[in-house]
């Protein structure tokens, strides 16, 4: 085999090599709530990039309860703290639980984006769907906001973190709202596909 070759195959072999920093800033969906510590999807994220041997190290800054409004204004201290190479928005879940305008929303999550993009990250926009009771307008008028968003800001959108989850009673909490964590590697598994080419490309 030529030197060349061997070069090539060495650059594909390190393409996930340089440590970088990936920064979740959500809510209670990636903060483990009602579940054990370690058990949440991105705890579960850390053991496959480890397994992997994807040098990278993970803050998870999510909090539960948190909306696109409490992120945007955390977001500056975030970026500015942990200087990280891929930003991973689990946010809306809140704003439509609480019925608040999908417009407001749409400005907080895209401020986040910008901020996240001028500090030279990379995003991932994670995707979020309510219950039709909620009204199908706003539902759906909801849910077409973050691919929105991700074709606006030309960013990566995982469609729907709960796909093959939230319609199963089975892998939820009492509460219906928060799933428990048996479904935590299935939103992994929805994330990931999305995340994958972020980490390789930084």
């Amino acid at each position: 085999m030529s030197w060349c070759a061997l070069l090539l195959l060495a650059a594909s072999a390190s393409a996930y090599s340089a440590p970088k920093t990936l920064l979740v800033v959500g809510d209670s969906l990636s903060a483990e709530y009602g579940i054990a510590r370690g058990s949440g999807w991105v705890a579960l994220l850390e053991r496959r990039l480890a397994a992997r041997k994807i040098g990278a190290s993970i803050v998870n800054a999510s909090v539960s309860g948190e909306t696109t409004s409490g992120g945007r204004s955390r977001m500056p201290a975030l970026l500015a703290r942990h200087k990280p190479d891929v930003v991973v928005i689990e946010l809306g879940a809140n704003d439509g639980l609480r019925g608040l305008p999908v417009a407001a929303a749409d400005a907080n999550l895209r401020a986040m984006v910008a901020a996240a993009k001028q500090a030279g990250a990379a995003v991932l926009l994670v995707g979020m769907q309510i219950p039709p009771n909620y009204g199908r307008d706003y539902a759906d008028k909801f849910a077409a906001m973050f691919g929105r968003i991700s074709r606006d800001e030309k960013v990566a959108l995982a469609p729907f973190m709960l796909e093959s989850v939230a319609d199963k009673a089975d892998l939820f909490q009492p509460d219906r709202l928060h799933p428990l964590a048996t479904a935590h590697p299935v939103i992994l598994d929805n994330i990931w596909p999305s995340l994958a080419p972020l980490l390789k490309a930084k």
